[in-house]
């Protein structure tokens, strides 16, 4: 049965449907509406037998131009052109145009509002982790010792080698720049105070976070990126387990304790690198290069060091748990999270490395 239109006067302004409003059943009756010029105020579809997604549309569309109500749908029928009234929306072909100022400063202001969001999050992952830790010395039989000695291995054994080659190469570098800068004042013999002083107070720590950050931080991430993602974490929560417990402590802890050893490790081969270039260019033994070693770095320069370490350790490991707690819905959340942790940690160990050196300064630790 084709779809009719007809007004009828004993209710007048009232238009009613008869028929199937399908895409088969429809004919002329889009033109005939068009043409309509009669002042209807309520369309009743109560007589229709079937109505799809054309005919609700041509209902719309009429009802929208005439300002009619639509009454008498069943409730599939209603909830149709319900999702057609919502999809009948302008669609831009092209995007308005913004000049490139206000781009550019619509960008800023996306980024300083992400960074603070950003820092009030790790702030209170920061507490949150505080608290789980308060909790577990409190009960030491909730601490997972195996967990934290697997991440010491991982954190500390494994990047042993890395690390070792890393700082070797990096004292060989300072060494032989800084004695090609010092021979111009025939001064190469304050290489050895080059060498060692940066070595233990700045470039020893702040290296080996660096390479931490990348290796382990970005490990973490994925790591509790991926159990997010299958809802292992939300089964260890249904089942009483804390994740802050099982999942951040141990990693946390881990690079606390393990970063002030690599650090001390990395200044110590990185010393070694920069004895045997002084060795093989400028001639001084390692036992006149050690002597002087011990002659002109304070030992303050080795506290320097191991101070700044575990604080840039925590700082690794909470941004590492914190971005891969925040995955969500998708894998491709994974891989944007593993990166946003490598890139904070080490926006944070740098900043966090200049007001530590103003702070030592300050106290007269130079």
């Amino acid at each position: 049965m084709s779809a009719m239109a007809d007004f009828s006067g004993e209710d007048a302004g009232a238009l009613r449907f008869s028929g199937s409003l399908t895409l088969a059943g429809l004919g002329d009756l889009a033109d005939r509406l068009r043409d309509y010029d009669g002042d209807a105020k309520t369309i009743d579809l109560s007589g229709i037998d079937h109505i799809d997604t054309v005919g609700a549309w041509v209902i719309h569309r009429f009802a929208e131009d005439s300002g009619a109500t639509v009454e008498g749908l069943g409730p599939d029928a209603q909830h149709l052109l319900e999702q057609v009234s919502k999809a009948d929306e302008p669609v831009a072909v092209r995007p308005d145009y913004d000049s490139s100022f206000k781009r550019v400063l619509g960008e800023i202001g996306e980024a300083v509002t992400e960074s603070a969001r950003t820092l009030y999050g790790l702030l209170g992952f920061l507490g949150g982790t505080t608290l789980a830790f308060i909790h577990v010395a409190r009960h030491p039989s909730r601490f997972r010792f195996n967990a934290t000695v697997h991440r010491f291995e991982v954190v500390g054994v494994s990047a042993l080698g890395i690390i070792g080659l890393m700082s070797f190469l990096i004292g060989i570098v300072i060494a032989q720049q800084g004695a090609v800068q010092l021979r111009q004042f025939g001064a190469e013999a304050f290489t050895i105070n080059l060498v060692g002083r940066i070595t233990l107070r700045e470039l020893g720590v702040l290296m080996t976070a660096i390479m931490v950050a990348g290796r382990s931080g970005s490990a973490f991430a994925a790591q509790l990126g991926t159990m997010k993602l299958t809802e292992e974490i939300d089964a260890m929560r249904t089942i009483g387990v804390s994740p802050m417990e099982a999942l951040v402590l141990p990693r946390t802890l881990a690079t606390v304790i393990l970063m002030p050893l690599l650090g001390f490790y990395s200044s110590l081969v990185a010393i070694i690198g920069g004895g045997l270039l002084c060795w093989a260019s400028l001639g001084i033994p390692p036992i006149t290069f050690i002597e002087r070693i011990r002659e002109v770095v304070p030992i303050t320069d080795l506290y320097v060091g191991l101070v700044k370490a575990p604080v840039f350790g925590a700082i690794i490991g909470i941004a590492g748990c914190f971005q891969g707690m925040q995955v969500e819905s998708d894998a491709e959340q994974v891989g944007l999270r593993t990166t946003a942790a490598v890139v904070q940690a080490i926006f944070l160990v740098i900043v966090l490395d200049a007001f530590f050196a103003v702070f030592f300064t300050w106290i007269g630790w130079i």
